[in-house]
């Protein structure tokens, strides 16, 4: 089969697909290509053609050339729960295109700062047709391996033995009828779902009882690429194009399907800890880059002052400025995020943050070093301790939900005419002294509890806290809950200036890894190997979801495995007392958070990985 050579349609960093944190994209189902981190905004046409496919949210396009290349391009992941905002579309479906043509214009920015990751697919739908597709964009060159002719024919004898068991009452039916009753056949029948709802190539079902699906089934359908759990929704990959025919067929038998939210929906059929969960992981995601970044400057000061590099007053001033300025004002980025989520006004949020650390009170690390004292004031005849709450987590948090609902209460009987005034003042006022004198001291108190028996945990004797930790977060990530310990993060960087939990899951992070690696070194089927290998890359970058959902919890026994070197790693951490200088990155990124201890941060992986692969690799059958 001929080669393909193709212009990327974005500028910005070419990656292979396989580093796509997304299952459809991630492991070659859509078909094959490149994709795009940090896009500039612009999606241009890569050849003469045609648009084919322009969603009404205009976050994806499909285009088909001249010479016969269909290609997807889709705009970030997930960017579909956007609804069109930030994007411009430039082009109408069927439009005649010509290379170079600007086809959608989007704001990376605000996509990114609303949580979404804006890494950009760019997928040839036909792939089967072209032998090894290069994708390119400037001096940048990313090469994806024809599928070679062995591979193409287990494909096809796969699809026809599929085709095959294909119900014979459908035989006279489209192929988009066929595929929509054979899902019904296989998730419990239409009574079932309970909303409806499709990106650019997957059908997204929220279902009244998941024990009803028959996921081997769907999987055979001909037709059906892959189908997953994510986000309580059950997603049915069906590429570009058909998966609007086939979600037409069901809406054409239950119109009733179009008046739900798949957003509402889902959050609805969550637990109630992962519905706190998902609330805490809305307000502390936007707010991790910032500690992020200034936990990695940190740390190569750290790296620096070690090389016995001297660095001048001033400078250490400013790398001061630099790394100490979120977390004196913590209380303003949480209050902000907070007050987004929960529908308020955000500025009025970092007022009411920046309120919490106000010159005028004093301020809590100089309490906590005994250089100042809290001002004590009357309240309803108690004596109320009042200080500044730099490096607080809680009231800020309470602060910015009692803050979202006053403001949505002032608005419902506040003439619009004088909205824009008395309704910041009231929220502001009202919020500031039950902020100081109630929220504040009670959230604080309970704060210092909380954190400080999490701290002794983490500290008890032996690594036996660590090994705990690292044991278990794995199983509470998969469960979807982990999102909580963001806080417990933010608040050790901001009371001790270390994170000694974010030392103890990587290496229950590498350690997922490390079992993916020995099923893929144990397995003899080349075509599975590739598959496993490009699911365990991302695990040493700190993303384990390909790696879990993939490999190890399906086949379990490595899952378990990695949770035992997870454990022997965390145990370790503990034993050492390992703290990186930030949080939210791990494994090889994660070097840079601890170059004063590098050699222990290397040992502590080198034991999850090593325990989790050896297990693996001497216990686990493939053929079981």
């Amino acid at each position: 089969m001929a080669e393909l050579l193709l212009e990327s349609p974005l500028e910005g960093n070419l990656v292979a697909l396989k580093e796509v944190n997304d299952p459809a994209f991630g492991s070659g189902a859509m078909g094959r290509g490149a994709a795009v981190k940090s896009p500039k905004g612009r999606v241009v046409a890569p050849f003469d053609g045609e648009v084919t496919v322009l969603f009404p949210t205009k976050h994806a396009i499909g285009l088909h050339s001249a010479d016969g290349v269909d290609l997807l391009v889709h705009v970030g992941l997930d960017t579909v729960n956007l609804e069109g905002k930030h994007f411009t579309a430039h082009v109408e479906q069927g439009a005649e295109i010509k290379k170079g043509d600007l086809l959608i214009a989007f704001d990376e920015a605000a996509i990114r700062a609303a949580g979404y990751d804006t890494t950009t697919p760019i997928v040839v739908t036909n792939a089967a047709d072209y032998g090894a597709i290069t994708v390119s964009f400037g001096d940048q060159k990313v090469v994806a391996p024809g599928e070679g002719e062995a591979a193409e024919e287990a494909l096809q004898a796969e699809d026809a033995q599929t085709a095959a068991g294909s119900n014979p009452a459908y035989a006279s039916m489209s192929d988009e009828e066929r595929v929509a009753h054979e899902i019904l056949d296989h998730i419990g029948g239409m009574a079932n779902i309970r909303a409806a709802e499709h990106c650019a190539t997957r059908l997204r079902l929220i279902l009244n009882d998941k024990e009803k699906i028959e996921e081997k089934a769907v999987e055979n359908i001909d037709g059906v690429k892959g189908q997953f759990f994510a986000a309580a929704q059950y997603q049915i990959i069906l590429g570009t194009g058909f998966v609007n025919k086939v979600y037409g067929v069901l809406v054409g038998m239950n119109p009733a399907l179009t008046g739900g939210s798949n957003k509402e929906a889902a959050y609805e059929q969550m637990s109630t800890a992962q519905k706190i969960s998902r609330t805490f992981g809305d307000v502390f995601v936007p707010i991790i880059p910032v500690l992020v970044a200034t936990g990695l400057f940190m740390g190569v000061r750290g790296m620096l002052q070690n090389l016995g590099v001297e660095m001048s007053d001033n400078l250490v001033r400013m790398s001061q400025i630099l790394t100490d300025t979120a977390f004196a004002f913590l209380p303003a980025l949480v209050c902000w995020s907070t007050m987004k989520k929960f529908g308020g006004t955000p500025v009025i949020g970092i007022v009411l943050g920046l309120m919490l650390v106000a010159p005028q009170l004093p301020n809590a690390y100089a309490i906590a070093s005994g250089d100042a004292k809290p001002i004590e004031m009357v309240f309803l005849g108690l004596s109320i301790p009042v200080v500044g709450y730099q490096g607080s987590v809680l009231p800020a948090l309470v602060l910015g939900i009692l803050a979202a609902k006053v403001e949505a209460s002032l608005k419902k009987f506040i003439p619009d005419v004088v909205d824009l005034i008395f309704t910041p003042f009231l929220t502001l006022v009202s919020c500031m002294i039950v902020g100081l004198l109630i929220v504040g001291p009670i959230m604080h108190t309970l704060e210092l509890a909380v954190f400080g028996a999490v701290r002794a945990f983490l500290e008890l004797p032996f690594g036996i806290g660590g090994f705990v930790v690292g044991g278990l977060h794995q199983v509470i990530v998969v469960s979807g809950i982990h999102h909580v310990f963001n806080a417990l993060e933010i608040q050790l960087l901001a009371s001790t200036g270390r994170d000694a939990f974010n030392a103890i899951i990587t290496g229950a992070i590498i350690a997922q890894g490390g079992a993916a690696v020995a099923v893929a070194a144990r397995t003899k089927n080349k075509k599975k190997r590739a598959l496993y290998i490009s699911s365990a890359i991302p695990a040493f970058l700190g993303i384990t979801e390909p790696a879990i959902f993939g490999i190890n919890l399906r086949l379990m026994k490595p899952f378990l495995y990695a949770l035992a070197g997870g454990a022997c790693a965390g145990a370790a951490s503990s034993i050492m007392h390992l703290a990186g200088t930030s949080m939210g990155v791990t494994v090889l990124p994660g070097t840079l958070l601890y170059m004063d201890h590098l050699p222990e941060y290397l040992l502590v992986n080198a034991i999850g990985f090593g325990v989790a692969f050896g297990l693996t690799y001497t216990l686990f059958d493939p053929k079981e």
